[in-house]
């Protein structure tokens, strides 16, 4: 036998029926699991027993008037919210998709990672143009998951969901939870995610200490807890009322949710009033963060409309706001003008954007403006500021130090041509 012939016969031998994709694989029949022993408790508790396909959860549903006030707003203000994206037609992260609902929404988990890792509660609030409803959903053990997160309809219709850290943190809980169950349930649908953590940073950085959402809650929406849980202890207090029957505290947990997406009504509102209002109360240095949010988003003449408020309200008082106009201003060829912005905020600012404001007024003097005297003074003046800072990484140091030395060596040669460096 040759040794070709043996070879096939070898593989005859080895091969292997490969298995199915997993797209392919029957599905598995699901099992429904009986309701827990403590169900009577859950109920008169308030809760409300839901049924599905896939066993049974457990759901608190609360209807409040548009009148309702959390913190400082009304909930009827989200309308004229919705209507002002609308109309302003921004292209903006927190922008809502016309073609969704829009739905604010928050998890509770027992843990923050792993696979092992449960959301527990999911709450949703929706509006109508009568009545804002939230409905919460609650997890009676772990056999029950797959109705648990089929109840939420997140399967069902694309949505507009607003989180507040919800990119980084509900939204891929969520996602691992259906791969943990994607035998079993409909796939899970992509939905237009708008955070409003990141938002939040945008708009108050410099201004606050803290991102934590009580925080925002008390600083900027006029809402104080009282008998709040601490969020630490929502796991623990499912944990034992799945293990003991005890719901008292569970509603609790809920309540510590519900406060949390009222919050996330009113911080959107909040926030869409300060990006699309001029007439909303602001600090300075907020109106300076967003006027550099538009710019990064490209909106040139959104952001130029809010640094020119600033710089008019407050002059050089808001040294940032000059500092942000003039990259427009480079941008849109008014050279002097620029000049003039990066110069207050040269004399105005400190660290990194100070020295960054020199870097732009040596390249405008040199390239734009002709004047190499006066692009030379800048280049040495941020030469020294290098040496002195001591708010300034190291690498931002270095990098800066070669640009501003090859900058220095060629306006030497262009000043005094032909005399040796």
């Amino acid at each position: 036998m040759s040794y070709e012939a043996k070879l096939m016969q070898m593989k005859k031998l080895v091969k292997k029926k490969a298995p199915l994709p997993l797209e392919n694989q029957p599905d598995r029949e699901h099992v429904i699991p009986p309701s827990p022993s403590y169900e009577d408790r859950w109920l008169s508790a308030g809760l409300v027993k839901e049924e599905n396909e896939y066993g049974s959860v457990y759901k608190r549903v609360i209807n409040y008037k548009p009148g309702y006030e959390h913190g400082n707003y009304e909930l009827a203000s989200l309308l004229h919210t919705v209507e002002r994206w609308g109309k302003a037609k921004e292209d903006h992260p927190l922008a809502p998709d016309f073609k969704r609902p829009l739905v604010f929404f928050d998890t509770e988990t027992t843990g923050l990672k792993g696979a092992g890792t449960l959301i527990f509660l999911m709450g949703f609030i929706e509006y109508t143009d009568t009545s804002f409803t939230l409905t919460q959903y609650v997890l009676p053990g772990p056999d029950h998951e797959a109705a648990f997160l089929y109840a939420t309809n997140l399967w069902k219709y694309p949505m507009s969901v607003v989180m507040y850290n919800g990119k980084s943190f509900d939204m891929p809980q969520v996602q691992t939870r259906w791969t943990m169950n994607r035998n079993t349930l409909p796939p899970l649908l992509k939905h237009t995610e708008i955070d409003l953590l990141h938002g939040s940073k945008r708009i108050w950085k410099n201004e606050m200490d803290t991102f934590k959402l009580t925080a925002v809650e008390e600083e900027q929406l006029g809402f104080f807890r009282e008998g709040d849980i601490p969020g630490y202890m929502a796991p623990i207090i499912y944990q034992d009322a799945v293990k003991n029957g005890r719901a008292e505290m569970l509603m609790k947990v809920l309540l510590h949710n519900e406060w949390d997406i009222l919050s996330l009504v009113t911080l959107y509102i909040r926030t869409t009033d300060m990006l699309l209002l001029d007439s909303t109360e602001a600090s300075s240095n907020a109106d300076t963060n967003i006027g550099k949010w538009f710019t990064d988003l490209k909106s040139y003449d959104r952001s130029k409309e809010i640094l020119s408020r600033v710089i008019s309200e407050y002059g050089n008082d808001e040294p940032r706001a000059h500092y942000h106009i003039g990259f427009i201003l480079k941008r849109d060829a008014h050279y002097s003008k620029a000049v003039d912005s990066f110069t207050i905020a040269a004399n105005g600012l400190s660290g990194r954007e100070k020295i960054i404001a020199y870097e732009e007024l040596a390249k405008l003097y040199e390239h734009k403006m002709k004047e190499l005297q006066s692009a030379l003074k800048w280049t040495k003046n941020a030469r020294e500021l290098l040496e002195e800072g001591t708010d300034i990484s190291e690498r931002f140091k270095k990098r800066m130090r070669n640009n501003f030395e090859h900058r220095e060596m060629r306006l030497m040669k262009k000043l005094f041509p032909g005399q040796a460096q």
